[in-house]
């Protein structure tokens, strides 16, 4: 047999205290141990306290429906339509498909479309237009020209500028939000024919037009833009 020399009996000693050390700790709970990552755990995220101060949280989407009840969420329509009215309520849907939608702004926004819109089409330009058209609209506006470009006539138009404008109705129509303004405006407008005579309107005088124009976008898109899709003359 064997005798062991001083250093392995050493190494021997010292790896049986570590050993025993180990099995003193490992296995005992303190009660400051973090649960187990549990990803299927229900509301793990919106109920557990972030372990770092420094994680932020992001906010909740807003959903439809959120709004109802509260009467801030609903000032900037409230603003617009007297509570109640059928124009109220179909602003709030709008409001409430999209949290996002202020009924002033919206108008702001609709009075600067309009102007492009019409000094867009006295100057043939088709490329705006096809921005803020839908197609049937758009198709409208470009048989117009069209026929003016055939028959040698051009249009001589200055926007003065808009002396009214105001929801008259809104509403969610499937997937659509669509919002129709009265819009009162102020133009200097006439068309000449191939030989510069003035056939239509006067280029002198200031006339006021009103017209119902309807925008519309569709709410499952994230093009916050709303186009054209119908207009009148009253």
């Amino acid at each position: 047999m064997q005798y062991l020399d001083f250093g392995t009996v050493f190494f021997l000693i010292t790896a049986v205290v570590i050993i025993y050390q180990l099995r003193s700790v490992l296995g005992r709970r303190t009660g400051n141990e973090r649960p187990p990552f549990d990803p299927y755990t229900e509301g793990r995220l919106e109920n557990q306290p972030p372990a770092d101060d420094n994680v932020v949280a992001l906010p909740r989407r807003k959903k439809k429906g959120d709004g109802e009840g509260n009467d801030e969420f609903y000032a900037p329509v409230d603003v617009i339509a007297e509570k109640g009215t059928p124009l109220n309520k179909g602003l709030r849907q709008i409001r409430d498909a999209d949290p996002g939608f202020d009924p002033k702004g919206f108008v702001d926004g609709a009075k600067m479309a309009y102007e492009m819109i019409v000094t867009a089409y006295a100057e043939g330009d088709r490329k705006t237009l096809r921005n803020l058209l839908s197609r049937d609209v758009f198709e409208g506006f470009d048989l117009a020209i069209t026929a003016r470009e055939k028959a040698g006539e051009s249009m001589r138009s200055s926007f003065v500028g808009i002396s009214r404008a105001e929801i008259v109705n809104a509403e969610v129509r499937g997937n659509d939000a669509m919002v129709t303004l009265r819009i009162v405006s102020e133009m200097i407008s006439a068309t000449m024919d191939a030989s510069g005579e003035v056939i239509d309107g006067d280029p002198e005088s200031v006339t006021e037009g009103t017209d119902i124009w309807t925008f519309a976008r569709d709410l499952r898109s994230r093009d916050p833009n709303w186009k054209l899709v119908a207009t009148e003359e009253e």
